[in-house]
């Protein structure tokens, strides 16, 4: 959109309609504790979450119809609906690190329950008073895309309208649905892995398995992250699949080339075998040693690559929010002069949709949320007066800097992609570092002080990229941002009261099961087991920092190359292959599409009709994976026994389900060009 056409709401302001309801707001709360329950699990079990932006759509949508609601109360539910999975993400992220860590000795007692939801509460406050402050610098923003934020909105005016734009939508929805099915029914391999051996010979099994070697992997078969890819475009696609092949392909495979020998691979192997056979199983030798590099290979990734690239997104959150001073301090100083204005009379009328909470209450849920910090570090992990009270103030300045730096991923790559594990672990060292230069080791309650910031912070900025996506899909919509705000507001006690009951419930039933709780085989909690393993590192002074530096030296690097985005390069690196790979593919597809509209000369209106074709089968395809996604998440958690239609399922099939979303996503949006001379429809701002 050109950046000096007048942007226009789907609900203009001046409309009175009904939005912050009663059946709005409890239809979203409910979402919100359901969405989020079933992403703790997902996150605990498999280390990520699913966005819930479109689960969250589509079921307060199609409820609200058949209430007789309106477009704005879809709105809010949607708001109040998603927040829940970001509270959720925070949660797993960090929650169980106190467990792991040995700071508690047991997970649950009424006193871990109340730390467990002042920690919830007040990160997810902190993230909606600095979204307050940051609307109107991001949602207006013409370089940041919304992709996500543009399919939600897309979602509700196709429910709205009836026309044929529908068909497209729910069309894509089912086959996205379909598609994960028959993935997690084992129809077809969700991706495919093969390990190359470096090696002059292969002759021998000594010279085969000693040198290391490269993994190799296909994209994921996702329509979520394909249609993700769509949206966001080739270049941001391949900006970010840079980061993975950085990863895969050039610092494992050179790690695993100098260790391999001492790996002792073979006799790895050989205890595979025997541990298969003693399940009554058979594995060939070949397949044991095979499987064993893959794990190598991942084991590098987790522990060498996936550091190299925090150090990395350090720095390229600092030039995140470098390249973005002058917008943020306008955005500030809008904000302190609406106040001046209103206490002196003086203040200019604003539209209903570009109202936010008064700048004072912001400034008192801010200040409210640093008290709350520092009488948890003193009084409930027994620090000193000046660690909490430095606690607090690290707090508050290092939630502002990932609340906009979330936001802007966001506005690029959409919630499911923000690295909000990343930033925390950023959090996390930072404040660490912070501590042991003030003195404070592990003994006088540094690593839980460590967490208890890490946790705020991660909770914040993931409530904050989550409501920066639903404020771009209101501001599309005509919604009222103070209401969403409220709203959220609301979503995020209601998560916070009941998410660690999920936790426990989930953490003392494995723990029942003989599976070890939190950090064992059925809940290995992935992102937590770092972050303690972090935390105890650095105060305890066992933290290898030269994996840090050179990050932040790489960042440095890209920098100097003037790279557009070194941030999206780490989290490329910070990604499974498979998923930026994914993303990559979809960006090709929709690169193919330019190509053809340039080829056949399409004018603008057609450019326009074939743009948001393309945007509502994206939309489809990822609200249909996610919340079929969810399903299966829930026969999960209550242990539904699935069968498999094949034990070992063929990629060839794969391919094959890989080529006709591809077929979808170029001729159909191709065959729905129009005529030349056709009238150009709206099309979805961003």
């Amino acid at each position: 959109m050109s950046e000096n056409k007048k942007f226009v709401p789907f609900v203009s302001a001046e409309t009175n309609m009904a939005e912050f309801t009663l059946k709005a707001v409890l239809i979203g709360l409910v979402m919100c504790v359901i969405l989020g329950a079933a992403n703790a699990y997902l996150g605990l079990k498999a280390g990520m979450t699913i966005a819930a932006t479109y689960p969250a759509a589509v079921i307060g949508m199609a409820l609200l119809k058949a209430m007789k609601g309106s477009i704005l109360e879809e709105n809010i539910s949607r708001t109040v609906g998603s927040i829940g999975e970001s509270v959720a993400a925070g949660a797993i992220f960090t929650l169980p690190a106190f467990f792991v860590s040995g700071i508690w000795t047991e997970f649950y007692t009424p006193g871990h329950y109340i730390t467990s939801t002042l920690i919830l509460i007040s990160g997810g406050v902190l993230g909606i008073m600095f979204v307050a402050l940051l609307r109107r610098v991001m949602v207006e923003d013409v370089e940041l895309p919304f992709p996500e934020s543009v399919a939600a909105a897309e979602i509700h005016k196709a429910g709205r309208s009836g026309g044929g734009g529908s068909k497209f939508l729910f069309g894509a929805m089912f086959g996205g649905a379909l598609i994960k099915s028959l993935s997690e029914l084992k129809l077809f391999a969700y991706t495919w892995e093969k390990f190359i051996v470096f090696s002059k010979t292969a002759i021998t099994k000594t010279n085969f398995f000693g040198k290391g070697g490269l993994l190799l992997s296909s994209p994921g078969i996702s329509p979520a992250y394909m249609g993700v890819g769509y949206i966001i475009g080739p270049k941001l696609g391949a900006l970010n699949f840079s980061g993975g092949l950085i990863a895969w392909g050039l610092l494992t495979p050179i790690i695993l080339y100098f260790i391999g020998p001492s790996l002792n691979i073979d006799s790895m192997a050989a205890a595979m075998v025997a541990e298969f056979a003693a399940k009554g199983q058979t594995i060939s030798l070949d397949d044991a040693t095979h499987k064993v590099w893959i794990d190598q290979a991942y084991t590098v990734w987790k522990f060498i690559v996936r550091p190299i690239a925090i150090g990395g997104m350090l720095v390229g959150a600092g030039f995140t929010l470098y390249k973005m001073r002058k917008s943020l301090i306008t955005g500030i100083a809008r904000s302190i002069g609406d106040v001046k204005k209103a206490a002196s009379g003086t203040a200019e009328v604003t539209s209903r949709n570009e109202k936010d909470i008064k700048f004072t209450w912001i400034m008192i849920g801010i200040i409210g949320v640093a008290i709350a910090t520092f009488l948890i570090t003193y009084f409930i992990f027994h620090t000193s007066i000046l660690v909490a009270f430095v606690a607090a103030t690290i707090l508050i300045v290092l939630a502002f800097f990932f609340a906009a730096v979330s936001g802007y991923l966001v506005g690029i790559m959409g919630s499911s992609n923000n690295p909000i594990s990343g930033l925390t672990l950023t959090a996390l060292v930072v404040t660490a570092l912070i501590m042991v230069v003030m003195g404070v080791n592990a003994d006088a309650g540094g690593v839980a002080a460590v967490l208890g910031v890490a946790a705020i912070v991660c909770v914040s900025a993931a409530v904050a990229g989550e409501m920066l996506q639903d404020l771009k899909a209101g501001h599309i919509l005509g919604g009222t941002p103070w209401k969403m705000q409220i709203g959220d507001i609301i979503g995020v006690v209601a998560a916070g009261i009941v998410m660690f009951g999920v936790l426990v419930i989930l953490n003392e039933g494995d723990l029942k099961m003989g599976g070890g709780g939190f950090g064992g085989k059925n809940l290995p909690a992935p992102q937590a087991s770092l972050m303690a393993m972090l935390s105890k590192g650095i105060v305890g002074g066992e933290m290898a920092w030269p994996l840090i530096i050179v990050g932040m030296l790489m960042g440095v690097a890209l920098i100097l190359m003037q790279i557009k985005s070194p941030m999206l390069i780490s989290v490329g690196m910070y990604l499974p292959l498979e998923t930026t790979f994914a993303i990559f593919i979809g960006g090709l597809i929709k690169g193919i599409v330019e190509l053809y509209n340039d080829k056949r000369k399409h004018n603008e209106a057609q450019k326009a009709r074939i743009e948001n074709t393309g945007v509502l089968l994206a939309s489809g395809f990822i609200a249909g994976e996610a919340l079929i996604g969810l399903l299966f998440a829930a026969l999960a958690f209550f242990d539904v026994k699935l069968f498999a239609i094949f034990d070992s399922p063929s990629f060839l099939v794969s391919l094959i389900v890989l080529a006709i979303i591809a077929i979808i996503l170029v001729r159909i949006p191709l065959r729905n060009a129009g005529r030349p001379d056709e009238p150009a429809p709206p099309t979805a701002s961003f």
